[in-house]
């Protein structure tokens, strides 16, 4: 059950990240068209492809902690015995989960609370800078869901491994 809702979450995600840069290249084609054959730039398009690669490298960046594609030192690590290995990932995937909660969940809330409360807007197209902002608090709560499943499977190999050792001695020993 719970792999089928990460499957269709999954999916819902990337499709999302891909609307997005389906709606970027529209709004950069229109820009480039706008300027260089109507030779009068459209105003509002630049601030619109900022606003949108904000959210397809923060989404992005939650597909990719979802896809276990997250940056690493493969190679180090590669070189370790395949415990140790298990043992860098929860590592690492705690250190995920305590960055996305602090910093972009909580840290990420506060910045949205504050600019929609401060009612800053942007110049070009007026939209709530809060809204633009959103992006840090929705990608850090499926980077925490992600690396929250990545940490329990990591621990249950770890765990798994060393009873399944100490089975072994047990049963030597007898």
């Amino acid at each position: 059950m719970a792999e089928r809702v990460k499957k269709i979450l999954d999916a819902c995600l990337e499709i999302l990240v891909m609307v997005v840069v389906g709606i970027l290249v529209l709004d950069v084609l229109w820009q480039v068209f706008s300027r260089y054959v109507l030779r009068n730039p459209s105003k509002w398009t630049e601030e619109l492809a900022i606003f949108l690669l904000i959210w397809v490298a923060l989404l992005g960046a939650a597909v990719a902690t979802g896809r276990g594609a997250h940056l690493g030192i493969d190679y180090f690590v590669q070189k370790l015995p395949r415990r140790d290995q298990i043992g860098v990932e929860i590592f690492i995937f705690l250190c995920i989960v305590l960055f996305a909660f602090f910093v972009m969940i909580v840290g990420g809330a506060e910045l949205v609370r504050m600019t929609l409360r401060l009612q800053q807007k942007s110049p070009a197209l007026g939209v709530q800078m809060g809204y633009v902002y959103l992006a840090v608090p929705i990608s850090g709560f499926f980077m925490l869901l992600y690396s929250g499943i990545g940490l329990y499977e990591r621990a249950v190999q770890f765990f798994k491994k060393s009873e399944q050792r100490t089975n072994g001695l047990a049963s030597e020993e007898k």
